[in-house]
């Protein structure tokens, strides 16, 4: 799926690394803000997923497939698992919302920051919002 110029991209990557996770990006201000999310990404309302912060990438990386050599950052194997375009609903920072247009994730997910003892501001909680029926 291509993304058209005022809709940002969203990418999620299978990565099998010392621990299978899957990474989400959001194109968010020429970046991808990225996001590990250990259990895997919830397709159904209702189920909740611990997603860590992790560092931005180049907007380039969405692309990106193939081996990550040992002894490099993320070492390991890395597969598309699903793509498309988002609509931002609500973007801040302890609050996102985004409209999900994808092959396998569609409809309304949030990511909400964690407020944490010890200090550490990566965890947040993503879930798939449940749709009205009209």
């Amino acid at each position: 799926m291509k993304a058209r110029a005022q809709e940002p991209l969203f990418v999620v990557q299978e990565h099998r690394s010392s621990h299978l996770h899957y990474d989400l990006r959001l194109e968010h201000e020429g970046a991808l803000k990225s996001w590990a999310v250990p259990k895997g990404i919830p397709l159904d309302a209702g189920i909740r997923r611990l997603a860590v912060m992790a560092q931005d990438h180049a907007r380039a990386y969405a692309d990106f497939e193939g081996d990550i050599p040992e002894g490099d950052y993320g070492a390991g194997t890395v597969t598309q698992w699903d793509k498309g375009v988002y609509t931002p609903v609500k973007f801040e920072q302890d609050e996102i919302i985004f409209d999900c247009q994808g092959r396998r994730m569609q409809g309304v997910y949030c990511l909400i920051k964690l407020k944490s003892k010890n200090g550490s501001d990566k965890n947040w909680l993503l879930f798939k919002k449940k749709t009205v029926a009209s």
